[in-house]
């Protein structure tokens, strides 16, 4: 045979050989190997999904217990605030008391002449006014605190505390948020101009006319403590307030 014919030959034979290899078919596993990949992938990224939702949701729930634990610490901040300033008025009103009792007069008698009286020979004007305040101090009873004040100030309305019964009325209103009462009471206060709590009856007006949204009007009272008591506690407030 010449070289041309052994070529032939051998590619012959190389067809041959190739043939049925190409003609199977491939294995099922190699098939399926791709789908299975593909199913894979699809749980992955199911399961991350799953995963970013728990996460978000735990951040939801984190920022709810952390909105609720803000709100909380804010109320509770006004709450010591207020208590804070209860305890400075009445720590003012004992110096108050004792200025007063060292400085009362003589009880007062029931003229003989009268059938009715508007106090009985047992119960003077300071002990009245006392009983009254102690039940803010001692009793922590202050609705009984607010009838004994409006008695106190239908006895004697022309006591020397006046002023004081008028003020601890409007804090007591005040507390409680009854805004137009307080508002009656303060301004009653401000009315006596010697009076020691004048500075912080102003404050408080100017107060309820900012919750009651008249900015005009609290900036007034506001500035009228400030120009009347420039050195007072009263008047640091009311810059903080304005």
């Amino acid at each position: 045979m010449n070289s041309n014919s052994v070529r032939t030959l051998a590619l012959a034979l190389l067809v041959s050989v190739a043939a049925p290899v190409a003609a199977t078919p491939a294995p099922v596993t190699e098939v399926g190997a791709g789908g299975s990949a593909v199913d894979r992938l699809e749980r992955m990224l199911q399961a991350r999904n799953q995963m970013q939702l728990d996460m978000q949701r735990q951040l939801d729930q984190m920022a709810q217990e952390l909105s609720t634990l803000r709100g909380n610490v804010e109320r509770n901040s006004y709450e010591i605030k207020q208590v804070v300033e209860r305890q400075r008025d009445l720590y003012r009103e004992i110096d108050t008391l004792r200025t007063a009792e060292q400085a009362a007069p003589a009880p007062k008698e029931a003229p003989k002449d009268q059938s009715s009286v508007s106090f009985t020979d047992d119960k003077t004007e300071n002990a009245a006014y006392e009983a009254a305040v102690n039940l803010i101090l001692k009793e922590k009873d202050y609705q009984g605190a607010t009838k004994a004040f409006k008695a106190f100030l239908a006895q004697y309305p022309e006591s020397v505390y006046t002023a004081n019964a008028h003020y601890w009325l409007g804090q007591l209103y005040f507390s409680k948020s009854e805004f137009e009462q307080a508002n009656q009471e303060f301004t009653a206060v401000s009315e006596f101009k010697d009076s020691n709590k004048r500075a912080d009856a102003l404050l408080k007006l100017g107060l309820i006319a900012q919750k009651q949204g008249n900015g005009n009007q609290a900036d007034q009272y506001f500035q009228q403590v400030i120009d009347t008591y420039p050195d007072s506690t009263s008047a640091k407030q009311a810059k903080n307030a304005m």
